[in-house]
């Protein structure tokens, strides 16, 4: 009886774990989505390049509901509707500045601005905090702890996170 209930339990894992193909089409829709959304103006940096790097600076282009659900850890908040100036004025312009949002769109426009405001080596997080999940990055709550949850604008976009707890 035991080993019958193991058998099931094992069955029932299994049917909840995506398999590597319905990965691999995820990720491809996921990059398919991105090619069309993005213009892509500004430099772009993948999750994978930068994950385990140090002395980068990351600014957070979502709105602080989403900032306090989940972060990269250390990010400064900056926002996209209320983006004010004054809150990257201190920032030194010559040090490489990562620029992110849930997939990448509202952070390629404020990367815009931060070019045009004299940033020389700021990029765009392409796929945002999304493809660092999916990347295995970790993030951070308002407390500074370690979280699973990523808010994901809405429920539409919610799609395209593939690892992690859904919050909109």
């Amino acid at each position: 009886m035991k080993t019958f209930y193991l058998i099931n339990f094992f069955l029932l894992f299994l049917m909840n774990v995506p398999s590597q193909a319905q990965t691999a089409k995820q990720q491809k829709a996921f990059d398919q989505m991105l090619k069309d959304l993005l213009s892509h103006s500004v430099t772009e940096v993948r999750a994978q390049e930068v994950l385990h790097t140090s002395n980068l600076i990351f600014l957070d282009a979502r709105e602080k509901p989403e900032f306090t659900v989940s972060h990269i850890p250390n990010a400064l908040w900056v926002g996209y509707d209320h983006f004010d100036e004054k809150r990257v004025a201190k920032l030194p312009k010559d040090k490489q500045i990562i620029v992110y949002c849930s997939v990448g769109y509202r952070s390629e426009k404020i990367t815009e601005k931060l070019l045009k405001m004299g940033f020389s080596k700021v990029a765009n997080l392409y796929g945002g905090i999304f493809a660092w999940k999916h990347a295995g990055g970790k993030v951070h709550n308002d407390k500074g702890q370690t979280t699973e949850k990523v808010h994901t604008f809405n429920q539409d976009w919610s799609q395209w996170l593939f690892k992690g707890i859904k919050v909109y």
